[in-house]
């Protein structure tokens, strides 16, 4: 029964002893590592020391006026903060956050019964650990529907609309754990999500087999882009690292450690090989139509065998230097390239001859390689400038080196010729790099971002937590040119960068959107219009209070509850001015939630004592703000 109620520059130097070390580490790493082989092919080396930055074609001027816009998005990966960050590029101003496994008292993310909708079960975890930012495509172009981005803490993969900058969708991948690499099929569009579960666990992970590692394994998944399912799973061999797709839709490929199957460090590195794990996706799929799969455990996801030993013809395995880590298809989409990270080689596999592999027409599976360049001590992850060239971090050697990728090919083949085009100081230990459109086929070679690991001397002290240090760097000439360093927090390990006009926004949300359908039907089973009633309804224990908001006023300035009741209140903003958001917040009750424009927002809590509770708008919205406000009545038990 219910019834209604109407932190100077460092004073010191820079550490120059360590740069030394480096230096140091780096010649005789090289020497141990490279052995035999010597350096061929690194020919005269040019570095540039990026102390200041000089003309260098069209992209040197990165000032973007007061009042301009920039020509790029840039989204940055929030690391461990489990949210996504929005530049400008290249004026490298903040605009946004996008909270996606965190939670957010600023917008409610995490307390709003929308969002908690979004996160599913997984709303009791308040971590994440944000890795690989990546946007939909169309024909191997972004198309600025979507962003995907996982969550190597908690095993998820979320989806966030770029029409509102909200995270939208949200899966927790069964039978695997630690989602890390991530990638998007690029044509004809982004049908799936391709994500790689790193670490090694018994199958099913019941209990039963905790102490025989034989038995653990890993699996590569495959999302669904528009349903957000796992659709299959591919069991395989070794740890999978990162990955990436073609540009056809027909092939994927991750680089894969611990082909020893160990679960210690030492175990990781008996090998002098390990593997890049090719995929072909039309096997995939064909097996899983024939019924060629198992379930595991709870899990009615089809999980096809592409281990070795399997002989399914689903994956093939390319023997590689040990312990790689990127791996970056080529722009031109002609390459996958893998980084050697104990390697000072990077690994060219030729994506045209991967037909024949898994044909059979091969009698090796090294006969894909078409290049394996010296580059430097710890290369990690490679872009590209749509010119040819190529561009990899060496984390040991703390540079990006820029080399091109054709010639590479023709000194793998005899050729005398030095593919290295320049190496220049970053600072400190890069791990991804990113340079505008370089994940599609648009590359336009402007702007390269270092996302170093370490800012040691470059940003006033603030403790012993430093800030990391992201470096924008002018590709758009023959040299690099260093351009600006960016203080960032909590690790972000990956970005990605289009043109502004690759996304199309909504300034004011329309009343019919999905993103809070649910709450409207909700209301509508009570009776309630949300655009005009302003209500209190009764159902037991439980409090619904449906208001408007209208700056400065909400529709309701007061309502009444009893002690324990659980209270959800609903707000419409009927405001249609562009910018005018309002927020709800219950002091001392640990609620607060956004409301734009035309949005309706709801949250629900428990009113736990008994007195007057003042709620307020805490989004300001009127020269009247403070005068935005209400009481909450709570009647003792």
């Amino acid at each position: 029964m219910s019834d209604k109620q109407t932190g100077d520059k460092l004073t010191g130097t820079v550490n120059q002893g360590r740069r030394r070390f480096l230096a140091g580490s780096a010649a005789v790493g090289a020497a141990s590592v490279a052995g035999a082989a010597g350096m061929a092919g690194v020919g005269a080396l040019t570095h540039s020391q990026p102390a200041k930055a000089q003309a260098n074609g069209s992209a040197a001027n990165i000032h973007v006026a007061p009042g301009e816009l920039d020509e790029y998005y840039g989204f940055w990966s929030g690391g461990k903060s489990g949210e996504v960050r929005i530049y400008g590029v290249p004026s490298m101003r903040e605009i946004m956050r996008i909270p996606v496994f965190n939670h957010c008292s600023a917008s409610g993310y995490g307390q709003t019964n929308e969002t908690k909708r979004i996160l599913g079960d997984s709303a009791k975890y308040f971590n994440g650990d944000a890795h690989h930012p990546h946007i939909s495509y169309t024909d191997g172009s972004h198309d600025g529907r979507y962003l995907f981005i996982n969550d190597k803490a908690n095993t998820r993969v979320a989806r966030v609309r770029l029409d509102v900058f909200k995270t939208d969708a949200m899966v927790t991948v069964p039978n695997v754990q630690a989602i890390h690499g991530l990638r998007l099929q690029k044509a004809p569009r982004t049908n799936y999500v391709f994500a790689n579960a790193e670490y090694l666990i018994p199958q099913p992970n019941d209990g039963r087999d905790i102490n025989d590692p034989t038995k653990y394994h890993t699996m590569w998944n495959a999302i669904d882009a528009d349903t957000m399912e796992v659709k299959w799973q591919v069991i395989v061999d070794g740890n999978l690292d990162n990955m990436d797709t073609d540009y056809t839709g027909k092939y994927a490929a991750a680089t894969c450690y611990n082909s020893e199957g160990a679960v210690t460090l030492p175990g990781t590195m008996r090998n002098e090989r390990d593997w890049v794990t090719v995929f072909s996706i039309e096997r995939i799929e064909q097996a899983v139509a024939e019924g060629n799969y198992i379930t595991i455990g709870d899990s009615d996801v089809p999980v096809v065998d592409g281990r070795k030993s399997a002989g399914l013809n689903v994956t093939r395995y390319v023997p590689v230097p040990k312990n790689p880590h990127g791996l970056n298809t080529s722009t031109d989409g002609k390459y996958f390239i893998a980084a050697g990270k104990l390697s000072p080689t990077v690994t060219m596999i030729e994506i045209a001859k991967l037909d024949d592999l898994f044909e059979g027409n091969l009698s090796d599976e090294r006969d894909v390689v078409v290049g394996e360049p010296e580059l430097g001590l710890g290369p990690l992850h490679t872009t590209y400038d749509g010119r040819g060239n190529a561009y990899t971090t060496l984390f040991i050697d703390s540079q990006v080196v820029k080399w091109n990728m054709e010639d590479a090919v023709r000194h793998y083949n005899g050729e005398d010729v030095n593919y290295i085009r320049q190496k220049i100081d970053v600072h400190y230990q890069p791990g991804h790099n990113h340079a505008t459109l370089s994940e599609s086929k648009d590359a336009d070679g402007k702007y390269l971002f270092s996302l170093n690991k370490f800012s040691k001397d470059r940003y006033l002290p603030v403790g012993p937590l430093h800030p990391e240090n992201d470096q924008m760097i002018d590709i758009s000439g023959e040299e690099m040119v260093l351009l600006h360093d960016t203080p960032t927090f909590a690790e972000p390990h990956d970005a990605v960068i289009i043109r502004r006009d690759q996304i199309q926004t909504k300034q004011i949300w329309e009343r019919n959107d999905p993103y809070f359908a649910a709450t409207v039907a909700r209301a509508q089973e009570d009776g309630v219009t949300l655009e005009t009633d302003n209500v209190v309804i009764r159902d037991g224990n439980q409090v619904r209070v449906y208001m408007t908001s209208v700056a400065p006023n909400f529709g309701l300035t007061e309502f009444t509850v009893k002690q324990g009741d659980e209270v959800t209140v609903t707000i419409t903003n009927l405001d249609r001015v562009e910018d005018l958001t309002h927020g709800f917040c219950v002091v001392n009750h640990g609620v607060s939630m956004e409301i734009s424009p035309q949005q309706t927002s709801s949250v629900t809590f428990t009113a736990d004592r008994p007195g007057v509770f003042w709620y307020y708008c805490n989004w300001f919205c009127h020269a009247l703000h403070m005068e935005m406000k209400g009481r909450m009545l709570v009647e003792p038990a």
